[in-house]
């Protein structure tokens, strides 16, 4: 009897023991206990512009590195689109919410309401007016453009004629690289003689204003396009008058085929923006103000009405004498496809 005895104490000890461990094991698997990942929304403007595809690409790796979750929307251009899916991380009570802003103005609102419901909101890039972002991070915009007006400068005879052809009004760096722009002018003896602003960077419009200038006056010696996809169009409008490689044209990103006309001499610099160094560290500010931890950023920049910390990297120009440096070994380009069309030219390896 006493052994049988002692044989259902044992049997109980061990099924207790079993139901004991289950319990815990529910615990370390309960979603309310666990700790849940950092949930960051991303609105891209749009892909149109060969570079926000590799800013997305690191921003959602870097994230993902460090336990975060990233909700990528694309506006596709639509400041309507942009303002609803906005809204939408809002309802989904994302943790931060980051934005490459179609329009600079019209997502002040949406995104003082998600300050108001408590999410951090950084503007990527693109400064949105009067939203009191927590972090604005990008380059230096106003560099970006003393480095185009310092080209057409040094490359452009005095007292040469040139077009300008910013991107749209809409984008707040256009007006930053505008005043980068003027701040070279008011010391250089050149002649502006058409300028435009391309709605919502259409590449088409720097085809059509290169085509309205030379009807102004055929004598154009350099043109001032706001980004690499406007000197494509550009060039192909000088390319038909038979100016191609003729003209001063300057860009910015860097784009793969920015840097094959650079190598052929139809496009004399870019402006070279290290953007995986800009999406990384965008990523690593957003997980940290998600967190708490203070991010120990002393710039600033006014956006209408407040002062918002600013994160700014610094521009490179790139023309012929640096771009193997620049772009090829730093890693941006593979020297293949830079230099396909143009294999004897990579002398400056």
């Amino acid at each position: 009897m006493k052994k049988i005895s002692a044989i259902i104490v044992i049997v109980l000890s061990i099924i207790l023991s079993f139901t004991g461990c289950r319990g815990s094991n529910e615990d370390e698997m309960d979603p309310d206990i666990t700790e849940k990942k950092i949930q960051i929304g991303l609105s891209f403007d749009s892909f149109v512009i060969e570079r926000w595809q590799r800013d997305r690409e690191v921003f959602v790796s870097t994230a993902q590195d460090l336990g975060a979750e990233v909700n990528v929307q694309n506006a596709n251009g639509d400041v309507e689109e942009q303002i609803s899916q906005i809204q939408y991380f809002i309802d989904k009570k994302m943790d931060v919410i980051v934005v490459i802003a179609v329009d600079s103005e019209a997502c002040s609102n949406v995104l003082k309401d998600a300050k108001e419901a408590g999410i951090i909101v950084v503007s990527y890039d693109r400064l949105v007016r009067n939203a009191n972002a927590d972090l604005y991070i990008s380059f230096d915009n106003e560099e970006v453009g003393r480095l185009m007006a310092e080209t057409l400068a040094k490359e452009v005879p005095e007292g040469g004629n040139i077009v300008t052809i910013f991107g749209p009004t809409t984008d707040h760096n256009v007006t930053l690289v505008e005043q980068g722009f003027q701040d070279v002018m008011e010391d250089i003896d050149l002649n502006v003689i058409y300028s435009v602003n391309a709605k919502e960077w259409l590449a088409e419009e720097a085809f059509n204003a290169v085509n309205v200038a030379l009807d102004i006056n055929p004598d154009i010696d350099g043109i001032l396009c706001g980004n690499d996809g406007l000197a494509s169009q550009a060039v192909r409008a000088l390319s038909e008058n038979r100016l191609a490689g003729k003209v001063v044209v300057t860009g910015q990103d860097a784009d793969l085929v920015a840097c094959q006309r650079i190598v052929e001499g139809t496009q004399t610099m870019t402006v070279y923006k290290p953007v995986d160094r800009l999406a990384k560290a965008a990523a690593e500010y957003a997980v940290k103000l998600a967190e708490g931890e203070d991010i120990s950023v002393t710039a600033t920049i006014n956006d209408g009405s407040h002062e918002v910390p600013y994160v700014k990297l610094e521009p490179i120009a790139v023309n012929q004498d640096n771009l193997y440096e620049v772009i090829i070994e730093g890693g941006f380009q593979q020297e293949e496809e830079v230099y396909l069309n143009f294999p004897k030219n990579r002398k400056n390896k």
